[in-house]
This record gives C-alpha cells, sequence and structure tokens, in this order.
C-alpha cells in the first residue's frame, strides 16, 4: 500500500488522527508524528516555526526509510506540506490540506493571536485547557500555546509562503475547506488556488475549522480520491 502521512496543525498532535486513520488504514500505510514541542514530542528550546516542522517531517522520513510520500495535512499541518512541496519537491509526491490559512501578515497575526492567551483560555473555554493540558501531557501546555503565537506573529511578518513560492510547486496539491470555516476564508483559499500550477479545490459542507466536527467519513473519502 502507498505511504501517507497525516500532519496535524497548531496546538495539535498525533493522537487527535485516530478516526481518520480507521477510514484510511485499508487503502494506506500510515504514518503521524508530532511537530517539535507538541505531544509526545520532546521539548525543543527552538521556537517553533514551519521550516522547524518541516525538518521534523525529513527526519522522520529518514529514519523510516521513506523516500517520497504524499501528505494530508490539517490546518498549519497543511501549510507544512504545501512548505515541503516547494522546498522538498524530490520527497512529496502528492498534497491534501483542509482548513489552511495562507494569508499572513501583521494584521492577521495580531487578529489571530489574540485567541491565544492561556489565561483568556483557561477562563472562557475550560475544556479547551483541560483538552491542550491531556493532549500535551508531557509538557507545559502553556508554552505550547506561548511559542505557537510566536510563530504566527513571526509569519505575519515574513509568509513563509509567498504568492511567489505558492506558484512554484509542481505537486498535485487539493485545497479543502469547509463552507462554515471561520478562520479561513474562501477568498484566500481561492486565491492561494489560482496560484498553484496542478492545483484543485473543494468544499465540505456544514464544516467549520475545528477538525473535531469534521466528517472524518466525507473527509477520507476525498483523499482517497485527490492521492
Amino acid at each position: 500500500m502507498a505511504p501517507l502521512l497525516l500532519l496535524h496543525g497548531a496546538l495539535g498532535a498525533a493522537e487527535m488522527f485516530h478516526a481518520l486513520k480507521q477510514e484510511l488504514s485499508e487503502k494506506y500505510t500510515l504514518h503521524t508524528l508530532d511537530f517539535s514541542g507538541h505531544g509526545q514530542h520532546p521539548d525543543t528550546n527552538a521556537p517553533f516555526s514551519i521550516s522547524l516542522f518541516a525538518s521534523d517531517v525529513i527526519h522522520y522520513l529518514d529514519t523510516n526509510g521513506l523516500d517520497k510520500i504524499s501528505v494530508f495535512g490539517y490546518s498549519m499541518g497543511g501549510y507544512v506540506a504545501a512548505f515541503l512541496a516547494r522546498f522538498y519537491p524530490e520527497r512529496i509526491d502528492k498534497v491534501v490540506t483542509l482548513a489552511t490559512k495562507w494569508q499572513w501578515d501583521e494584521a492577521i497575526a495580531i487578529r489571530e493571536t489574540s485567541m491565544l492567551h492561556t489565561e483568556k483560555i483557561m477562563a472562557k473555554v475550560p475544556q479547551l485547557a483541560a483538552m491542550l493540558e491531556k493532549r500535551h501531557e508531557r509538557k507545559d501546555w502553556k508554552e505550547v500555546v506561548h511559542k505557537t503565537a510566536a510563530m504566527l506573529e513571526s509569519m505575519g511578518k515574513e509568509n513563509p509562503l509567498p504568492e511567489s513560492e505558492l506558484s512554484a510547486i509542481t505537486q498535485p496539491i487539493t485545497l479543502l475547506l469547509g463552507d462554515r470555516d471561520k478562520m479561513v476564508s474562501l477568498e484566500e483559499t481561492v486565491a492561494a488556488y489560482r496560484l498553484l500550477p496542478n492545483g484543485q479545490m473543494g468544499m465540505l459542507p456544514a464544516t467549520p475549522h475545528p477538525f473535531e466536527q469534521v466528517d472524518i467519513v466525507l473527509l477520507a473519502q476525498l483523499i482517497k480520491h485527490f492521492i
């Protein structure tokens, strides 16, 4: 069976893909990993960045003897997948992303990081705080949030995948978006799709941004269709 790597989003971990792996296991040899500083991965002194997470993937591929692989990436994981396709094209076959934010500038970064205050999370969304504490039990979940916010601020100052780099991605890449996603706009997804020489895009009905609210059976069908 063909290998397929699943990449989690910001504040996420590989464990979030349990149900999706069940739907895909008959067709692919599945691989997952926790990015540096997330989930079961050891802590890192390095600041979070897209290039750091890309290097995590390359290390995983090398360690597991995988010369080339297709990738599904959710949210930030999709951004990492596209970054890999651009700068490590010999290692990446096909890519499918879901709910990935492509447009970054300082104003957008300020808006996104405004939601990443640990005190607000504990006060207003205690169930999220509990989930993050459990997901990142080997480390301080608050530090994961702080380092993620710092990464988004950096992306707002310098987008790792500006239009010139997106247009240089030659692999087949499909951008999926939920029609009720309030974090990622249809406009920015269409703009990114139009830059990709071998791009496709699709919409998931009645689907907001959080992965926990995605129809996993439908998502698995779309992944199978495009990869």
